[in-house]
């Protein structure tokens, strides 16, 4: 069976609905014809105007073909963009139609439509491209078929308006990029705008235009602009977020405006203008709409913008009741929680100076902290940031748990109430909201060094390593310890049911309380886990994990330290079973026992839940049955698909202490094809050469880290990142890699002294790295961002760390 290669990306049918009555044929222009090349050696410019039918045109060769071998096949042709033409052509009919009832039926499927035409261009596949380190044509169709309908969600909950040219002697234009996107803030010269790049349509400036056909064009515009025409463009609207449950009405369409000459030809212009090599109307003459008007860039936007007096119909809050008694809540922007007003802040009424506390939350001087930094880097100033919401959830720990008052932790795990667990948890839940656009707080890449951890989430394992990996690294991001109830069935839900947790409470804030004077002073950055803001996120990241899992010869045995913990874990578990157990356990092992031994053995197990500062103490935790009992968790988060997720959103490399997670990494970077660049060998040999030093208490971290020793650490691993990021622009600069294992062995010479000098006891770890050709990278995860609505990331992890205790202190 012959198959098809002439692919068009824009669809016959669609083309012909910009046709003039009787014709069959449309003007074309070519932006950049191709020049010939003439036997005088001179070059003749190709034709640039020419009139053709429909089906000779916005078509390329190849286009959406795959291969198998020497297999060609088209099935994405014929089956994916078949059925999507199909469903579409009814769809535009229906909204140039005026029959509300099938806007209605036709309603999600224009949506996907338009998104899905928005990304089959060769302008759209470009930008894809570019969003990936690299990609094969498989593998780029497999991606653009993976973030279908990216963008419905905001475009559905904006202003939606549908204007007339019918009216006008000129007609809407059509191009071989057709959904366009413009930002008065964004003129076409500049670098949002540079090929083959448009506007985020989460920019609350960007309007989205799409002609339906000659006398008909969709403007699609987000509400916080329409109602605002000062709103500053290049913010991102108000919980920009993709792949979510939204409400909106499908009836809703402003249809009052039927245009004038002028005003199609100012539209025309947008469209020629961000169109990548063709456009094409009903005459040639209106391919040219640019001619005679002056109108600046920025002013194209009055005829763009909605009526002020249809806006009555968008936005607002939203009701819906359900027969059970439930009642849906949604406000203008798709949230179904009301804004927490305690995590706002007022933005600074006067510019801050270097030696003012900077905006962010950092508690840092601005001219160190966001001064030097461009403005798309730049945490989000008017919320409450990260590390301020860690305080405030300490302050609230230490009202609740009255820390100020107890005399010790002993004190404070006797007293612990199911009302405690469920007010701390109750709180955590407040100051992360579901809503909370994670992104905007985290820090951006930015060039400062830092890491993201990866490994267990218990207190005994990350005072090991992590703890003072942060005199190494950078700033240290971890994953909060704590549970997020807000997703969580309530028999699991340490807010519904906090009797089971009271155990797992304990590892918990004992972790927290550990880390906070780190997190205080910006050493850690401890955040909670993104997924638990994203549902569509969290879903396709165990989907790509049970992938990845599926034969994996990882296994968790291998582990020796985490199979000790989960030992301990066990053991604390055992000692807070009822005391008829204990007993009934004593009569098994030790017949001859007596009462009085009997009595001597349970005190024992009690004073060993005293001295383990993460046991439970309270007796009758157990009791009750098979329905009672205590959750353990045994996490280590975040996972491989994640914390390649947080470093590239936040510029980071990665580090762990977990066999596991390190194999993870190898097998990652094993699949891509991906080996240690020799420029970095001398280095890296340098690095695995001499045992380091890591601290387990909090006084110790701040003795060592006054002494100034460590200080070089962070510049030179920032300064290797930032080497092996630009190898493949660039090259390796001559004689660096000898000059950074240089670095490395002096600061290692005196940093040791200083820790073997200034602290009485510490964890010696080696520690590797892997530096592969083009960065630690997968498809999956570059895609996660893309659906994130990330707009600042790194197209790869540069390296990662791998620490182990050092051969005298294995177990």
């Amino acid at each position: 069976m012959s198959i098809t290669r002439d692919n068009h990306y824009v669809p016959i049918w669609y083309q012909r609905g910009f046709l003039e009555t009787g014709c069959t044929q449309l003007a074309y222009r070519d932006l950049r014809p191709k020049a010939h090349h003439l036997p005088d050696g001179s070059l003749k410019p190709g034709r640039s105007r020419f009139k053709s039918s429909p089906k000779q045109c916005f078509v390329q060769r190849d286009l959406y073909t795959t291969a198998f071998g020497d297999l060609l096949n088209d099935e994405i042709e014929r089956r994916l963009f078949g059925q999507i033409d199909a469903d579409g052509a009814p769809a535009v009919k229906a909204l140039i139609g005026e029959d509300p009832s099938a806007w209605h039926t036709h309603f999600e499927m224009m949506f996907r439509f338009i998104d899905i035409q928005k990304l089959r261009t060769p302008k759209g596949l470009d930008w894809l491209k570019m969003s990936y380190p690299r990609l094969s044509q498989n593998e780029l169709m497999m991606e653009m078929q993976g973030i279908q309908a990216m963008h419905c969600t905001i475009w559905m909950e904006g202003v939606r308006e549908i204007v007339s040219a019918a009216d006008s002697e000129v007609k809407f234009i059509i191009s071989d990029h057709p959904v366009t996107i413009y930002n008065h803030g964004v003129p076409p010269t500049a670098a949002g705008c540079r090929y083959p790049l448009d506007p985020s349509i989460a920019l609350k400036g960007s309007q989205t235009i799409y002609p339906l056909d000659r006398d008909h064009c969709l403007i699609l515009t987000n509400f916080e602009y329409a109602k605002d025409k000062n709103a500053a463009p290049l913010e991102r609207r108000t919980f920009a977020r993709n792949f979510r449950t939204s409400f909106t009405r499908t009836d809703t369409f402003v249809r009052t405006r039927r245009l004038s000459a002028d005003d199609v030809r100012r539209i025309n212009r947008v469209i020629k203008v961000r169109a990548h090599r063709y456009v094409a109307a009903g005459r040639e003459e209106w391919l040219d709409p640019e001619v005679g008007d002056m109108t600046p860039w920025d002013s194209l936007r009055e005829v763009l913008r909605p009526p002020q007096e249809a806006l009555w119909r968008f936005g607002g809050d939203l009701f819906a009741g359900f027969e059970d008694g439930r009642v849906y809540y949604q406000d203008a922007f798709g949230r179904t929680e009301k804004e927490a007003d305690f995590l706002k802040k007022p933005p600074p009424k006067v510019d801050l100076s270097p030696r003012d506390v900077c905006g962010c939350g950092s508690g840092k001087l601005f001219g160190v902290c966001c001064q030097p930094l461009p403005q798309q880097l730049r945490p989000i100033w008017t919320e409450r940031g990260i590390r301020e919401r860690n305080l405030m959830l300490y302050r609230g720990i230490e009202g609740i748990l009255g820390l100020g008052k107890a005399p010790d932790w002993l004190e404070v795990r006797r007293a612990l109430s199911d009302e405690q667990i469920r007010d701390v948890h109750s709180l955590y839940r407040a100051l992360w909201p579901i809503e909370t656009d994670i992104l905007k707080l985290l820090p951006k890449p930015d060039g400062r060094p830092r890491a993201v951890y990866t490994g267990l989430l218990h207190p005994m394992a990350i005072m090991e390593f992590a703890f003072g990996s942060a005199l190494y690294f950078g700033e240290l991001i971890i994953e909060s310890p704590f549970l997020h109830a807000a997703n969580m069935r309530p028999e699991f839900s340490p807010i519904e049911n906090p009797r089971r947790y009271h155990q797992e409470f304990i590892k918990t804030v004992f972790l927290f309380l550990k880390l906070m004077p780190l997190v205080e002073a910006g050493y850690v950055n401890l955040i909670p886990n993104p997924t638990v803001f994203d549902i569509y996120l969290q879903q396709q990241m165990m989907q790509m994990a049970n992938v990845r899992s599926a034969g994996s010869r990882i296994s968790p045995a291998e582990d020796k330290r985490a199979m000790r913990l989960m030992d301990q874990d066990c053991r604390r578990s055992l000692m807070s079973m009822p005391e008829e157990y204990h007993l009934a356990q004593f009569r098994k092992m030790s017949p001859k026992l007596d009462a009085y031994g009997r009595d001597a053995a349970i005190a024992g197990f009690r004073r060993l839940r005293e001295l383990d500062p993460l046991a439970a103490v309270q007796d009758g935790l157990m009791d009750g049955g098979k329905d009672s009992g205590q959750y353990s968790s045994f996490r280590m988060a975040p996972n491989f698909e994640m914390a390649l997720y947080l470093a590239q959103a936040t510029g980071a490399s990665i580090v762990t202490d977990s066999p596991h997670r390190w194999k993870e990494v190898q097998l990652a970077v094993l699949r891509q094809g991906g080996c240690q660049p020799p420029e970095v060998a001398e280095f890296a040999r340098a690095l695995a050469a001499t045992p380091l030093g890591f601290v387990n208490e909090i006084e110790d971290y701040m003795r060592v880290s006054a002494t100034g020793a460590y200080e070089g650490y962070g510049p030179l691993f920032r300064d290797v990142f930032s080497c092996l990021s630009e190898l493949g622009h660039q090259g390796a600069k001559p004689n660096w890699d000898a000059q950074l294992a240089s670095r490395l062995e002096q600061l290692n010479r005196e940093a040791q002294r200083q820790m073997r000098q200034t602290v009485p006891s510490f964890t010696q770890g080696v520690v590797r790295g892997i530096f592969p050709t083009h960065g630690i990278q997968h498809n999956n995860v570059s895609r996660l961002l893309l659906m994130s609505s990330s707009e600042h990331h790194l197209p790869s992890v540069p390296m990662a760390f791998f620490i182990e205790p050092a051969p005298d202190q294995k177990a």
